[in-house]
């Protein structure tokens, strides 16, 4: 039964990226029912798009329709106002007002940050160190809105030279994609490798053969200093810390993000990387302000809790913020709507590393640093549990390398690299902790000549999970082409499937021609 209420709840979500697009997207039907007044305020003029595949606009691969989350007129059309091009300037928790730059101020009952993050800038000379307000000469630019895209895809066009800072997944696939259009491309990471903190030596050295053989520059263990403009304040080169210089007409960086967390320190909300909240997603002290995705770090006020202590800030990842916002737009609608409350919000497990482009496919979770030749007897590391095991494959030649480290046969960590298949069961079974088969070698024979999908023994049933961050099952996503999804557009819009990183959109276009072949006989 609906509760009753006098007035409808006033539910502000300050940003307008895909968590706050996912959040309000589950309070439709308590807007639509008029029990809650949804506004969600956005700083960019655009309504909430995919930041994961501003690289892929970049350089031709995508369409900003495609990446759209969604639609003022259709949210309006459900009860909910989206407020576009406003900054919010601050908090006054004590009316509960929101001010913004533009006017208001915005009335709240509950106040959802959904900030997210903002891209780290270097300390470099010739950059303005200030995260708030960047200033980037012409020809250096980050990889986080539509602006920079567009400047990516300037470069592209014109085939320039492009020098991307930073090894991680987002510097690598912006490198290779602009690599296959054309562009000259070189990466500047530190460390011997590129994913240093997260693959070991064997996969990381195969790693690189694989970028350099893709048309990728790589300069390892290289330490940026500055940077050098011309006549105009253009970039022209990135200096290094042995004083060389790596020439460019486009300095890209992809040097992470960092939590925008500014709003809640001003209205004295607690902070330490991201925005601290406890385990129902409301702010540390408060009933009123709550805060998802990029920018919350979860942190309960008791010190004796061991999730919290494992937690290591916010991941970064769209999956998990897409879980909170579904979590929490659950549980506003179980107090405004008299659903079932939702079950706890599970703890996060370590998120998988997808690395995908034209001729290379990764995926990468966990801890992966133990060697097989290394002892597996009881350490002080282990805390009396069980040794982990290592399985270990390397083909460098051609590009292939798989780890996997187990603990009672079950995944602790694991590296797939040129070997998709085995990389999407690895995926499976890492994320559902299932044990591994006893003879290691039957996941190697997946990416063979004789195997198919359709393998004995594979957990690629209908139940598994085909998109990892929208959590949308392999059975869902048939369904949807059953029911005449034709396009991975289409399927998206259905089932969200391919809306989060996109390392399943090859899975789902596989699906769809599948089935369209099978019709055709």
């Amino acid at each position: 039964m609906t509760p009753a209420h006098s007035a409808p709840e006033r539910i502000v979500v300050v940003g307008f990226g895909p968590v706050a697009a996912r959040f309000v997207d589950e309070l439709r039907p308590a807007a639509a029912a008029g029990v809650a007044e949804v506004t969600v305020i956005g700083d960019e003029e655009q309504p909430a798009y995919n930041r994961v595949l501003v690289a892929d606009l970049g350089v031709g691969r995508t369409a900003l329709a495609s990446m759209r989350l969604a639609d003022p007129d259709d949210l309006a059309s459900h009860g909910i106002r989206a407020v576009l091009g406003t900054h919010v300037a601050r908090i006054d928790r004590s009316r509960r007002l929101v001010h913004t730059a533009e006017g208001g101020p915005f009335p709240y009952d509950r106040l959802v940050l959904a900030t997210g993050a903002r891209a780290a800038i270097p300390n470099l000379t010739g950059l303005n160190p200030d995260p708030l307000h960047p200033v980037l000469p012409h020809g250096v630019t980050a990889l986080r809105d539509l602006a920079d895209a567009e400047r990516l895809s300037a470069a592209v066009r014109g085939r320039k030279r492009i020098v991307v800072l930073g090894g991680g997944v987002l510097g690598l696939e912006a490198a290779l994609a602009a690599s296959e259009e054309g562009a000259t491309v070189t990466v500047v990471h530190h460390g011997a490798r590129p994913l240093g903190r997260q693959i070991d030596p064997g996969g990381g050295a195969t790693l690189a053969a694989v970028l350099r053989a893709g048309g990728l520059r790589l300069a390892p263990n290289a330490r940026a200093t500055g940077i050098e403009t011309d006549d105009d304040g253009a970039f022209r080169a990135l200096l290094l810390e042995d004083g060389s210089a790596i020439d460019g007409d486009l300095l890209v960086l992809a040097c992470g993000a960092r939590p925008r967390r500014e709003l809640a320190e001003g209205a004295g909300l607690g902070t330490d990387a991201g925005i601290l909240v406890d385990h129902r997603l409301a702010a540390l002290h408060t009933e009123h302000v709550f805060a998802i995705g990029d920018c919350a770090e979860v942190r309960c006020a008791d010190a004796t809790c061991e999730e919290c202590a494992r937690g290591d800030g916010p991941s970064g990842l769209i999956a998990p913020g897409w879980r909170q916002a579904d979590w929490l737009a659950a549980s506003f609608r179980s107090r405004l709507l008299g659903e079932p409350a939702p079950a706890p919000l599970p703890e996060e497990r370590p998120g998988v590393i997808l690395l995908k482009a034209r001729g290379v496919n990764l995926a990468l979770a966990g801890n992966v640093q133990r060697e097989p030749w290394e002892s597996v007897a009881w350490d002080a590391d282990d805390g009396g549990r069980s040794p982990i095991d290592v399985s270990l494959w390397a083909d460098p030649a051609h590009g292939r390398y798989v780890k996997m480290c187990t603990r009672k046969g079950v995944l602790e960590g694991f590296i797939a690299l040129g070997m998709p298949r085995a990389a999407a069961e690895l995926t499976l079974l890492f994320g559902s902790g299932a044990e591994l088969p006893a003879d290691r070698s039957v996941l190697l024979r997946l990416d063979g000549p004789e195997s198919s999908l359709g393998a004995p023994g594979s957990s690629a049933g209908p139940e598994s999970t085909l998109c990892r961050c929208a959590g949308v099952s392999r059975g869902t996503v048939q369904e949807a082409v059953l029911g005449g999804c034709s396009t991975v557009e289409e399927v998206s819009k259905s089932t969200r499937a391919g809306t989060g990183c996109g390392g399943c959109r090859d899975s789902v276009r596989e699906l769809i021609e599948q089935h369209f072949a099978v019709a055709a006989a």
